[in-house]
């Protein structure tokens, strides 16, 4: 295998985990909330520090302009993945009679929506996906542009700042202050009407914040160890100068 195979296999692989993860986190982001020891997540999050990680790979074996090309792959596909679930939900469903079972749910009793419409009775499946996406789409796109650009631009300042030295710096850094805007936009866009409207106490508020940025900031620290590993294997690997 030639070095510049080598090189785009690992580009390649490392560019799936990112997109894999980010389109994990609109599709299934709110569908549900998990209990994590005192933490309360939703399942779509639980994904999502790795695209940090990627993106500090991508930007230290293969410069900003790589890292920077993925964010923005990224946002196409986000706006494909919501552009598909938009179309799902614009397009007519077939009729009651030709519905696989699992297709549509009975609720016994309304049910609030992310949209904040509410339901009873027969609904479809994919409307309640859809809701559940839908509310959080402008808060994941917005926190994704401002957190992953952030990311990438804190990174090489601080690389160039140590002249390449100090990884962990870098690493710990540009991680956990990107992680820090993207929980605070997207948590605020999601449920800040719901804030201001009294349907969501200021309590719980905090406690989706501090949650959702307590996961990803014990996630970028653990991270540190293993994105050492790999800048010391993938480099070696790629022949890459230190």
């Amino acid at each position: 295998m030639s070095l510049t195979e080598k090189r785009e296999r690992v580009f390649i692989i490392l560019s799936a985990l990112f997109f894999a993860s980010m389109t994990l986190l609109n599709v299934v982001g709110l569908t549900r909330f998990v209990q994590m020891g005192p933490l309360a997540l939703a399942v779509g999050v639980l994904p999502y520090p790795l695209t940090f990680l990627v993106t500090d790979l991508i930007s230290e074996l293969y410069g900003r302009s790589r890292a920077n090309f993925v964010v923005w792959v990224g946002l196409g596909l986000n706006i494909f993945v919501i552009s598909v679930l938009f179309m799902g939900q614009w397009l007519e469903s077939v009729e009651p009679g030709s519905q696989p079972p699992w297709q549509v749910l009975v609720l016994a009793k309304p049910v609030l929506l992310a949209t904040g419409e509410e339901v009873t009775g027969r609904v479809d499946l994919f409307s309640i996906i859809y809701s559940c996406a839908a509310g959080s789409v402008l808060a994941s796109m917005l926190a994704y542009i401002a957190a992953q650009f952030f990311d990438v631009q804190i990174f090489h300042y601080l690389k160039k700042k140590t002249k390449g030295k100090a990884l962990w710096l870098r690493n710990n850094v540009s991680t956990l202050c990107s992680q820090l805007i993207d929980s605070v936009v997207v948590i605020s866009v999601t449920f800040g009407l719901s804030l201001i409207a009294g349907k969501m106490s200021l309590s719980a508020f905090v406690l989706l914040l501090g949650s959702n940025y307590l996961f990803k900031m014990i996630a970028a620290l653990l991270d540190t160890l293993p994105f050492y590993f790999l800048v010391y294997r993938l480099r070696s690997y790629l022949e890459l100068p230190e």
